[in-house]
């Protein structure tokens, strides 16, 4: 699949592997097997862990889980997906590799193995990119190279997490789609949010129609323009070769000592784009 071959260095570069192949698989009691507190997936889909415990009371357990060594037993850094499968269809061990792996690198093995399987909410995605940028100090440029996802993307998902927690369950649940929320966070006011966020579960509406309603929500928020202040020459050639660089509207205010530069973009793409032009 084209998910996993765009995935940073993926998870072979991050577990140190033996050159004896298979050589140190050992077989190690489930009940000394713990989940690992920080795996970015929180929800298991009961429906799929059920086929995977049938399969592994046929064949056995086919792939190792990776572990590490506590002092308590061993955490899972890959595998738990497994682990909850093999207790379930009644095996008293388990095979498995024993690494030594830093809590960085346990974070990043934990999001990159969901990644690929694609088994992350889009809420828990961005809960990880979170976490290694604030707890790991990873960049966004660095988390981009490690997982194989755009910048842009990264902000975007991250951006998720500052929804209201009523529209938070409804991405949770499948009843809203992460586009959906991405299109939401452009309503200004809260409360208008989370009626949106309603209207579009109860009328089924496409992230278009929600990227519309946004844009007039948006305009109809804007305080009314009192007497227009005079603009800074200075300031209006600036805006006029930036909005040539970036091919859209780019608005410079302020005075020579403080000042802001607002660029608007108007969809997902067009963001990418312009990311794309500011990182060259």
């Amino acid at each position: 699949m084209s998910n996993k071959r765009g995935l940073g260095k993926g998870l072979s570069a991050l577990i140190p592997m033996d050159e004896k192949s298979g050589e140190d698989v050992v077989e190690i009691s489930v009940s000394e097997i713990y989940a690992n507190k920080d795996q970015p997936r929180k929800t298991f889909d009961e429906e799929k862990l059920n086929e995977l415990t049938l399969s592994i009371k046929q064949h056995g357990v086919l792939q190792p889980v990776i572990l590490r060594k506590k002092s308590n037993g061993y955490e899972i850094v890959a595998g738990e997906r497994r682990w909850r499968a093999a207790i379930k269809a009644g095996l008293k061990k388990i095979p498995a590799l024993i690494r030594d792996i830093s809590d960085t690198a346990a974070m990043e093995i934990g999001l990159i193995e969901n990644l690929q399987r694609e088994d992350l909410n889009p809420l828990e995605e961005a809960s990880a990119y979170q976490r290694l940028m604030n707890e790991f100090g990873m960049t966004q440029e660095e988390l981009s190279k490690r997982v194989g996802k755009s910048r842009s993307k990264i902000a975007n998902s991250v951006r998720l997490l500052n929804l209201e927690s009523e529209i938070k369950e409804l991405i949770q649940s499948e009843k809203i789609t992460a586009g959906h929320a991405r299109a939401l966070l452009a309503i200004p006011d809260k409360n208008e949010r989370i009626r949106v966020a309603r209207k579009l579960e109860e009328e089924n509406l496409s992230v278009r129609q929600v990227e519309k309603i946004a844009k007039e929500k948006s305009l109809q928020d804007k305080p009314s323009k009192k007497a227009p202040k005079e603009i800074n020459p200075v300031f209006v050639n600036i805006s006029e070769k930036l909005q040539r660089i970036f091919g859209t509207k780019v608005r410079v205010s302020g005075s020579e000592k403080k000042g802001k530069i607002q660029i608007e973009f108007y969809s997902e793409d067009e963001l990418e784009r312009i990311l794309d032009i500011m990182a060259r």
